[in-house]
């Protein structure tokens, strides 16, 4: 992946070699795409690496997310300070054991490497760079931020010190429709085709993030086509088994969704349904 990628990618996808971060609004997003990351390298057959700066007199602990692996013994953890002096041996211990590979993740906090911005964040993901972008290394790092420290101007710099920042995987995709999760709000995002090829995929994505409870939003600013079937299950996703109403928010909903609620005979959306950024 080369720097200055035009958008955040599934962290499904990150292979050897790859120095990423994942930017999250939430605890939710970051135990999302930190549980696919762990998911991946088990089925892979890698190790773990946990790197964050323990307590005062603690060791580093390992995130809910890697409880799992760990307890199969598959993950070691480190302190962030002098990780990257450690790490080519770490990687050839665990060659040596029989994985393929190893997977870093690194808790990464603004006041361990600098500001995004400052002289000590650039030597440290420069250091980090170097480490794992070394040809035939046989290891990734995901950084992780907390995006809401940071404003536009510092989450430029940090994406400038990674090739690409990593979001959760798709729930769903094949090549006509793209269903990934959402968390701030919660919700989905739909880029494609909503056809009667794709529609079974959107009601089970639709029902199992209406079986969560609570309201969520539908982004569908990616839309390109809905059919008249496709429009009941976004509109109908509002109510619950239950019969109980929830708000469901239809983000920029695409010109095609306004002229198919138009020949349905809707005037407006139904109760609990909203629309928000809506193009006519």
């Amino acid at each position: 992946m080369s720097s200055g990628s035009s958008g955040p990618v599934a962290v499904g996808s990150m292979t050897f070699g790859d120095h990423l971060c994942l930017a999250y609004g939430g605890d939710e997003e970051r135990d999302a795409v930190l549980a696919a990351y762990v998911r991946g390298g088990m089925l892979a057959g890698h190790r773990f690496v946990h790197v964050a700066r323990p307590a005062a007199g603690e060791p580093v602990r390992v995130p809910a997310a890697m409880e799992a692996a760990a307890s199969l013994g598959h993950v070691v953890t480190a302190p962030i300070d002098g990780f990257l002096d450690a790490a080519a041996a770490e990687i050839e211990r665990a060659l040596e054991l029989g994985y393929e590979g190893v997977r870093y993740t690194c808790e990464t906090s603004y006041s361990r490497g600098g500001w995004p911005g400052t002289a000590p964040f650039a030597a440290y993901e420069e250091g980090c760079r170097r480490v794992f972008g070394r040809p035939g290394v046989r290891a990734m790092l995901l950084c992780q931020y907390d995006a809401r420290w940071f404003g536009p101007e510092q989450l430029r710099h940090l994406d400038a010190r990674h090739a690409a920042r990593v979001r959760v995987d798709d729930v769903y995709d094949d090549g006509v429709l793209r269903i990934t999760p959402i968390h701030s709000p919660p919700g989905l995002r739909l880029t494609g085709a909503i056809d009667e090829s794709t529609l079974p995929a959107v009601e089970l994505a639709l029902a199992e993030i209406a079986g969560r409870g609570g309201h969520f939003c539908l982004d569908l600013g990616g839309l390109e086509f809905c059919d008249v079937a496709g429009l009941r299950a976004l509109v109908g996703a509002g109510t619950a088994r239950n019969g109980l109403e929830r708000q469901v928010i239809l983000r920029d909903a695409p010109a095609c969704l306004h002229l198919i609620m138009q020949l349905a005979g809707w005037d407006s959306p139904p109760p609990g349904v909203y629309l928000e950024g809506a193009t006519a």
